[in-house]
């Protein structure tokens, strides 16, 4: 395997080098890729970034391809733009990356000891916490991350510092406890503003638990999320696509009748688990 690996490299370097040549013509050459600067880039890495995490859901190869070419070209040009600036290259950023897997792969690197997955990522975050000067075991989690993968950088963070519940029954437990909680808020005969503020920091609250849950039970939430947004996607598509066949709009449809359809779509045979109507 790494014979192959090694063989492998001298045509990766030269593909990664017809990269650069590429991108250093179309920044002298194209207008658009000479108007380009960092900030103009940013809101399109974000698109391209989730493009990769679609066809990684997807299971989709060919267009994972695709979509990791997209990205490194993305890397590559703020890499380029930098150094039109003076700040650095990309072999700066490579050799930077290099350093600092090295720095925290001591187990590998140097003479610590990491005989499991845990104890590797219990030092990585105390190494990062040297290399950053960070105060908190929490300061490297971005203020700018989705609220729901932003809880789990946060549930993992925290347990790489040794601060996590020690089995997932007791987290199925706070996950009752948040429960019994909101439903005591949302249960407001006339509500007001300050219940629904509390109604809605108990829900809160909920979520950070059923997380929590996920994290302990080996589900990524933000993944078993979105499978289940493609799938109702799915169902809700047939429902569109069967009534109009039967010659009815969906306004005119009663819920009776739309969960008929509703149950067609989850007996067909792609349909893959159970869901109900409003979950």
């Amino acid at each position: 395997m790494e014979d192959t690996i090694a063989a492998r490299r001298p045509a990766q370097l030269e593909a990664f080098g017809r990269l650069l040549d590429v991108l250093d013509r179309l920044r002298a050459e194209c207008p658009w890729d000479k108007k380009q600067t960092l900030e103009s880039l940013r809101h399109l890495t974000i698109e391209e970034t989730y493009e990769l995490s679609d066809a990684i859901i997807r299971g989709d190869l060919a267009d994972l391809k695709k979509e990791l070419g997209d990205v490194l070209l993305h890397l590559t040009f703020y890499a380029k733009i930098a150094s039109e600036q003076g700040a650095f290259d990309i072999a700066d950023v490579l050799n930077a990356q290099c350093e600092k897997l090295i720095f925290r792969h001591p187990h590998i690197y140097g003479t610590a000891k990491a005989d499991s997955e845990e104890e590797v990522k219990r030092n990585w975050e105390q190494l990062k916490l040297q290399e950053k000067g960070n105060s908190s075991v929490l300061g490297g989690v971005p203020t700018s991350l989705p609220a729901l993968v932003k809880a789990m950088r946060i549930q993992e963070k925290a347990r790489g510092a040794g601060f996590d519940w020690e089995r997932p029954e007791q987290v199925w437990e706070k996950v009752q406890e948040e429960l019994q909680e909101f439903q005591a808020e949302f249960a407001t005969p006339e509500p007001t503003q300050a219940s629904q503020e509390r109604a809605a920091a108990e829900f809160g609250d909920l979520l950070f638990s059923l997380i929590n849950f996920a994290r302990h039970a080996g589900i990524n939430p933000e993944e078993a999320l979105e499978r289940t947004n493609r799938k109702f996607i799915t169902r809700f598509q047939y429902l569109e696509t069967a009534a109009a066949q039967d010659g009815h709009q969906l306004r005119d449809l009663t819920l009776a009748q739309m969960d008929s359809y509703w149950e067609e779509a989850k007996n067909r045979p792609d349909a893959t688990s159970k869901t109900p109507r409003s979950e």
